[in-house]
């Protein structure tokens, strides 16, 4: 199952991916599928026919994962008329 991951490049605009799992710590690069922009179009430096990206730690600021379907919680919410 993929993760949808929001990667902020340094010096970039941030591009959502999807990853297979959560990398290693001792990994020195993130490996990605479907590396697009965050309002979905695609990326002038990546070629359209690519399948995955490799991103080095280095150039990486932070990446943050975003809830699943099966990982959202379905709340309800109680009031009274």
């Amino acid at each position: 199952m993929a993760i949808t991951v929001i990667i902020h490049i340094m010096n970039a605009d941030a591009i959502l991916a999807e990853i297979e799992e959560i990398p290693d710590p001792t990994s020195n690069f993130l490996i990605c599928t479907n590396a697009r922009a965050r309002d979905g179009k695609n990326l002038v430096y990546i070629e359209r026919d690519a399948t995955r990206v490799i991103f080095p730690w280095h150039r990486i600021s932070f990446v943050e994962t975003l809830p699943s379907e099966e990982d959202q919680v379905h709340v309800e919410s109680f009031f009274r008329d």
